[in-house]
């Protein structure tokens, strides 16, 4: 396994507590090098976070993304610096302004504007000043940066870029756009499953699509990225979306990997599409790992 490679998944937001130690230490045993989690409806993100990594030794943890309207900045500061502290630096802060919908209708905040929100929010971590002896140091950064304006963000503040649904083109465009030295972690969609045949790779897509092609972030995204918002930005996707974010099967996948890798990622997580969203795809993951 090339320690550049890891997994993006929500599916552990739907198992028991109980379950979630052996989750980790599967994907830990597998040999992926990182582990990301989202934070939207479910789980808070850094308590999560300290579970996978008090139940692993080697697994780097992201958040893909904790939401800035989740808590204040000297609040996401403080809860870095321990979770980096905890885990022998494995822990990876990543940042997002979420969505209108959840932001305003689920959280009760004035979403605003967005690009303006991160750059204060990022000021105000790196400003907020380490307390607990032990834990001075921030973790790495990373933020959720899908147009222009938020990738210039990134590199004022020295932080990284965590695209989500995008393409090898739109990795490169982001390369070119953020310069050689700022981390780029880019998602990649999957279905991997042997037993997924072309009818059941587009249902996947399109149940994985589904919201996205709703959020008008994303809906801006595609259309930067050179899809047509009448024709691809459907609800759950053309197939030429579909086919442009979702791969099917191993090789496919794999390919898509040195793609991005290519187009100047520094690493690439794979969301694995099982059956449903609260489907833990273990077999899934084992069969790329063992590929990868």
């Amino acid at each position: 396994m090339r320690a550049d490679v890891g997994l993006w998944t929500g599916s552990i937001e739907s198992q028991p507590l109980a379950a979630i130690p052996e989750i980790a230490t599967t994907i830990e045993s597998q040999g992926w090098s990182s582990l990301w989690i989202p934070e939207a409806v479910g789980r808070e993100a850094f308590t999560a976070s300290q579970l996978l990594l008090a139940a692993t030794s080697r697994l780097a943890i992201g958040t893909g993304i904790a939401s800035i309207w989740g808590r204040d900045a000297f609040a996401a500061a403080s809860a870095g610096r321990t979770l980096r502290a905890l885990s022998d630096n494995r822990f990876t802060l990543g940042l997002g302004v979420s969505h209108a919908p959840l932001v305003e209708r689920m959280r009760g905040h004035n979403y605003g504007r967005p690009v303006a929100a991160m750059r204060d929010y990022l000021r105000a971590i790196q400003q907020a000043p380490p307390t607990v002896p032990g834990e001075a140091d921030l973790p790495p950064i990373v933020i959720a940066a899908l147009g222009p304006k938020m990738l210039d963000a990134a590199v004022e503040f020295g932080v990284g870029v965590h695209p989500y649904l995008v393409t090898p083109d739109w990795t490169a465009a982001t390369r070119s756009r953020v310069g050689s030295d700022t981390r780029v972690v880019v998602e990649q969609a999957a279905v991997i499953d042997p037993a997924a045949d072309r009818d059941e790779w587009r249902r996947r897509a399109q149940w994985h699509l589904e919201i996205y092609t709703g959020l008008p972030n994303y809906r801006a995204s595609f259309e930067r990225q050179g899809f047509s918002a009448e024709d691809d930005a459907v609800r759950g996707g053309s197939e030429k979306l579909k086919e442009a974010l979702v791969t099917h099967g191993v090789d496919a996948t794999a390919a898509r990997i040195d793609e991005h890798f290519a187009a100047g990622a520094t690493e690439v997580v794979l969301q694995v599409l099982g059956t449903d969203i609260t489907q833990v795809p273990t077999a899934d993951w084992q069969l790329l790992a063992e590929t990868l």
